[in-house]
Protein backbone atom coordinates (compact mmCIF):
# COMPACT_ATOMS: atom_id res chain seq x y z
CA UNK A 1 0.00 0.00 0.00
CA UNK A 2 0.88 3.47 -0.55
CA UNK A 3 0.11 5.44 2.51
CA UNK A 4 -1.81 9.19 2.03
CA UNK A 5 -3.00 9.76 4.86
CA UNK A 6 0.24 8.22 7.46
CA UNK A 7 3.56 7.99 7.58
CA UNK A 8 5.51 4.73 8.45
CA UNK A 9 9.06 4.17 9.80
CA UNK A 10 10.76 1.09 11.42
CA UNK A 11 14.17 1.39 13.23
CA UNK A 12 15.60 -0.18 15.74
CA UNK A 13 12.60 -2.27 16.57
CA UNK A 14 10.27 -0.16 16.93
CA UNK A 15 8.06 0.70 14.21
CA UNK A 16 6.40 4.43 14.64
CA UNK A 17 3.21 5.02 12.81
CA UNK A 18 2.04 8.66 12.22
CA UNK A 19 -1.22 10.00 11.45
CA UNK A 20 -0.57 12.80 8.54
CA UNK A 21 -3.32 15.13 8.64
CA UNK A 22 -2.10 18.29 10.46
CA UNK A 23 -4.53 20.36 8.20
CA UNK A 24 -7.19 18.74 10.16
CA UNK A 25 -5.85 18.33 13.26
CA UNK A 26 -5.26 14.38 12.51
CA UNK A 27 -8.69 13.74 11.94
CA UNK A 28 -9.35 10.35 10.33
CA UNK A 29 -11.35 9.54 7.22
CA UNK A 30 -12.18 6.03 5.27
CA UNK A 31 -8.50 5.89 3.78
CA UNK A 32 -6.75 6.92 6.56
CA UNK A 33 -8.14 4.09 9.09
CA UNK A 34 -7.44 1.77 5.82
CA UNK A 35 -3.94 2.71 5.75
CA UNK A 36 -3.52 2.42 9.75
CA UNK A 37 -4.93 -1.06 9.78
CA UNK A 38 -2.44 -2.06 7.09
CA UNK A 39 0.23 -0.30 9.06
CA UNK A 40 -0.37 -2.15 12.28
CA UNK A 41 -0.68 -5.32 10.51
CA UNK A 42 2.52 -4.62 8.66
CA UNK A 43 4.88 -3.64 11.91
CA UNK A 44 2.42 -6.05 14.25
CA UNK A 45 3.68 -9.65 12.77
CA UNK A 46 7.05 -8.41 11.77
CA UNK A 47 8.87 -10.38 14.15
CA UNK A 48 12.07 -7.82 14.08
CA UNK A 49 9.67 -5.20 15.82
CA UNK A 50 9.01 -5.10 19.67
CA UNK A 51 6.97 -2.27 20.10
CA UNK A 52 4.51 -0.03 18.35
CA UNK A 53 4.49 3.96 18.70
CA UNK A 54 1.30 5.66 17.75
CA UNK A 55 1.34 9.40 17.33
CA UNK A 56 0.53 12.57 15.14
CA UNK A 57 1.76 14.67 12.80
CA UNK A 58 2.70 18.03 14.21
CA UNK A 59 2.61 19.54 17.50
CA UNK A 60 -1.00 20.57 18.07
CA UNK A 61 -3.04 17.28 18.12
CA UNK A 62 -2.42 13.34 18.56
CA UNK A 63 -5.93 12.97 16.52
CA UNK A 64 -9.29 14.42 16.75
CA UNK A 65 -11.52 11.58 15.66
CA UNK A 66 -13.40 10.99 12.21
CA UNK A 67 -13.37 13.74 9.91
CA UNK A 68 -16.37 15.62 10.05
CA UNK A 69 -16.08 17.39 6.52
CA UNK A 70 -16.04 13.54 4.80
CA UNK A 71 -18.77 12.66 7.30
CA UNK A 72 -22.48 12.75 5.38
CA UNK A 73 -24.95 10.75 7.38
CA UNK A 74 -22.15 8.10 6.73
CA UNK A 75 -18.25 8.34 6.40
CA UNK A 76 -16.30 7.85 2.81
CA UNK A 77 -15.01 4.36 3.93
CA UNK A 78 -15.74 0.81 4.34
CA UNK A 79 -17.65 -0.34 7.29
CA UNK A 80 -20.74 -0.51 9.24
CA UNK A 81 -20.39 3.45 9.69
CA UNK A 82 -18.38 3.99 6.94
CA UNK A 83 -14.95 3.60 8.85
CA UNK A 84 -13.59 0.56 9.10
CA UNK A 85 -13.18 2.23 12.98
CA UNK A 86 -14.32 -1.54 14.58
CA UNK A 87 -11.68 -3.66 13.18
CA UNK A 88 -9.19 -0.76 13.61
CA UNK A 89 -9.55 -0.47 17.31
CA UNK A 90 -9.96 -4.17 17.44
CA UNK A 91 -6.21 -4.58 15.77
CA UNK A 92 -4.72 -2.21 18.41
CA UNK A 93 -5.68 -5.36 20.50
CA UNK A 94 -4.95 -7.81 18.62
CA UNK A 95 -1.36 -7.54 17.19
CA UNK A 96 0.92 -9.25 19.86
CA UNK A 97 2.86 -6.09 20.06
CA UNK A 98 2.77 -3.50 22.84
CA UNK A 99 1.02 -0.30 21.03
CA UNK A 100 2.26 3.22 22.66
CA UNK A 101 -0.05 5.95 22.06
CA UNK A 102 2.61 8.90 21.76
CA UNK A 103 0.41 12.16 22.47
CA UNK A 104 1.86 15.57 21.97
CA UNK A 105 -1.94 17.71 21.61
CA UNK A 106 -5.56 17.02 21.22
CA UNK A 107 -6.42 13.88 21.95
CA UNK A 108 -10.16 14.11 21.65
CA UNK A 109 -13.33 12.51 20.46
CA UNK A 110 -12.16 8.98 18.09
CA UNK A 111 -8.66 9.96 18.85
CA UNK A 112 -9.10 9.79 22.71
CA UNK A 113 -10.64 6.52 22.11
CA UNK A 114 -7.39 5.34 19.98
CA UNK A 115 -5.04 6.66 22.81
CA UNK A 116 -7.46 4.93 25.26
CA UNK A 117 -6.98 1.31 23.57
CA UNK A 118 -3.55 1.83 23.24
CA UNK A 119 -1.56 -0.80 25.91
CA UNK A 120 0.89 2.44 27.28
CA UNK A 121 0.18 6.25 26.76
CA UNK A 122 2.97 8.65 27.17
CA UNK A 123 1.81 12.87 27.33
CA UNK A 124 3.03 15.72 26.98
CA UNK A 125 1.95 18.16 29.52
CA UNK A 126 0.28 20.27 26.32
CA UNK A 127 -1.79 17.16 25.72
CA UNK A 128 -5.52 17.67 26.36
CA UNK A 129 -8.09 14.61 26.42
CA UNK A 130 -11.63 14.61 25.83
CA UNK A 131 -14.81 13.35 23.97
CA UNK A 132 -17.30 15.49 21.70
CA UNK A 133 -20.00 12.91 20.62
CA UNK A 134 -22.46 14.10 22.31
CA UNK A 135 -21.90 17.93 21.06
CA UNK A 136 -21.78 16.28 17.26
CA UNK A 137 -23.87 13.76 17.14
CA UNK A 138 -22.27 10.62 17.27
CA UNK A 139 -20.93 8.31 20.30
CA UNK A 140 -18.08 5.14 20.35
CA UNK A 141 -20.42 2.60 22.01
CA UNK A 142 -17.97 0.13 22.95
CA UNK A 143 -14.45 0.67 23.88
CA UNK A 144 -14.66 4.03 23.75
CA UNK A 145 -17.26 3.77 26.27
CA UNK A 146 -17.03 0.30 28.28
CA UNK A 147 -13.38 -0.17 28.48
CA UNK A 148 -13.29 3.61 28.90
CA UNK A 149 -15.06 2.77 32.02
CA UNK A 150 -13.04 0.03 33.28
CA UNK A 151 -9.52 2.52 33.12
CA UNK A 152 -11.06 5.47 34.87
CA UNK A 153 -14.04 3.94 37.00
CA UNK A 154 -17.97 4.55 35.69
CA UNK A 155 -18.80 7.82 37.56
CA UNK A 156 -15.83 9.82 35.28
CA UNK A 157 -16.27 7.80 32.06
CA UNK A 158 -19.96 9.22 32.37
CA UNK A 159 -18.54 12.44 33.11
CA UNK A 160 -16.23 12.46 29.95
CA UNK A 161 -19.24 11.43 27.81
CA UNK A 162 -21.90 13.35 29.18
CA UNK A 163 -20.38 16.64 29.34
CA UNK A 164 -17.62 16.45 26.81
CA UNK A 165 -15.36 18.69 28.82
CA UNK A 166 -11.50 19.01 27.46
CA UNK A 167 -9.11 17.69 30.56
CA UNK A 168 -5.35 18.54 30.83
CA UNK A 169 -2.39 15.87 30.55
CA UNK A 170 -1.97 16.34 34.47
CA UNK A 171 -5.33 14.90 35.18
CA UNK A 172 -5.55 12.49 32.74
CA UNK A 173 -2.64 10.64 34.42
CA UNK A 174 -4.50 11.03 37.78
CA UNK A 175 -7.82 9.31 36.13
CA UNK A 176 -5.68 6.57 34.84
CA UNK A 177 -5.78 7.74 31.71
CA UNK A 178 -2.14 8.16 30.42
CA UNK A 179 0.58 6.43 32.19
CA UNK A 180 3.08 9.46 32.35
CA UNK A 181 3.22 12.97 31.42
CA UNK A 182 6.63 15.05 30.42
CA UNK A 183 7.35 18.48 29.31
CA UNK A 184 6.54 18.65 25.57
CA UNK A 185 10.78 18.46 24.97
CA UNK A 186 11.09 15.39 27.11
CA UNK A 187 8.20 13.62 24.83
CA UNK A 188 10.30 12.36 22.15
CA UNK A 189 12.99 11.06 24.60
CA UNK A 190 10.71 9.42 26.99
CA UNK A 191 9.03 7.56 24.56
CA UNK A 192 12.30 6.25 23.17
CA UNK A 193 13.18 5.05 26.70
CA UNK A 194 10.16 2.90 27.59
CA UNK A 195 10.80 1.31 24.15
CA UNK A 196 14.29 0.46 25.00
CA UNK A 197 13.13 -0.84 28.15
CA UNK A 198 10.13 -3.14 26.12
CA UNK A 199 12.70 -4.30 23.66
CA UNK A 200 14.70 -6.08 26.16
CA UNK A 201 12.13 -7.88 27.65
CA UNK A 202 10.96 -11.16 26.49
CA UNK A 203 8.50 -11.06 23.45
CA UNK A 204 6.86 -14.37 23.54
CA UNK A 205 6.13 -13.56 27.44
CA UNK A 206 4.75 -9.52 26.44
CA UNK A 207 2.46 -11.12 24.21
CA UNK A 208 1.00 -13.64 26.28
CA UNK A 209 0.44 -10.69 29.24
CA UNK A 210 -1.37 -8.68 26.49
CA UNK A 211 -3.85 -11.76 25.28
CA UNK A 212 -4.39 -12.09 29.08
CA UNK A 213 -5.42 -8.84 29.72
CA UNK A 214 -7.49 -8.44 26.48
CA UNK A 215 -9.35 -11.55 27.90
CA UNK A 216 -10.67 -9.81 30.64
CA UNK A 217 -12.43 -7.45 28.33
CA UNK A 218 -12.93 -9.28 25.36
CA UNK A 219 -16.67 -9.08 25.57
CA UNK A 220 -16.33 -5.61 24.99
CA UNK A 221 -15.67 -6.26 21.63
CA UNK A 222 -19.37 -7.82 21.12
CA UNK A 223 -21.01 -4.62 22.90
CA UNK A 224 -19.06 -2.39 20.13
CA UNK A 225 -20.08 -4.23 17.47
CA UNK A 226 -23.83 -4.09 18.92
CA UNK A 227 -23.55 -0.60 19.60
CA UNK A 228 -21.70 0.30 16.00
CA UNK A 229 -24.77 -1.34 14.28
CA UNK A 230 -27.43 1.11 16.27
CA UNK A 231 -24.93 3.99 15.70
CA UNK A 232 -25.46 3.64 11.92
CA UNK A 233 -28.87 4.06 12.64
CA UNK A 234 -28.29 6.91 14.62
CA UNK A 235 -26.18 8.96 11.65
CA UNK A 236 -29.07 8.36 9.22
CA UNK A 237 -31.75 11.10 11.34
CA UNK A 238 -31.87 14.43 11.42
CA UNK A 239 -30.73 14.91 14.86
CA UNK A 240 -27.51 13.62 14.20
CA UNK A 241 -26.98 15.35 10.57
CA UNK A 242 -27.40 18.25 13.16
CA UNK A 243 -24.44 17.65 15.21
CA UNK A 244 -22.38 17.75 11.75
CA UNK A 245 -24.07 20.68 10.56
CA UNK A 246 -23.43 22.64 12.89
CA UNK A 247 -19.52 21.67 13.57
CA UNK A 248 -19.08 22.26 9.85
CA UNK A 249 -21.09 25.89 10.08
CA UNK A 250 -19.49 26.79 13.70
CA UNK A 251 -22.40 27.32 15.60
CA UNK A 252 -23.87 25.62 18.20
CA UNK A 253 -26.53 22.43 17.20
CA UNK A 254 -30.18 22.16 18.38
CA UNK A 255 -30.40 18.56 18.85
CA UNK A 256 -33.55 18.30 20.59
CA UNK A 257 -35.87 19.55 17.80
CA UNK A 258 -34.98 16.88 15.99
CA UNK A 259 -35.72 14.41 18.94
CA UNK A 260 -38.09 11.75 18.48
Amino acid sequence: MTYQDILFEARDGVATITINRPQVMNAFRGQTCEELIHALNRAGWDKSIGVIVLTGAGDRAFCTGGDQSAHDGQYDGRGMIGLPVEELQSLIRDVPKPVIARVQGYAIGGGNVLATLCDLTIASEKAQFGQVGPKVGSVDPGFGTAYLARIVGEKKAREIWYLCRRYTAAEAERMGLVNVVVPHDQLDAEVARWCAEILERSPTAIAIAKRSFNADSENIRGISGMGMQALTMYYDTEESKEGVRAFNEKRKPDFRKYQK
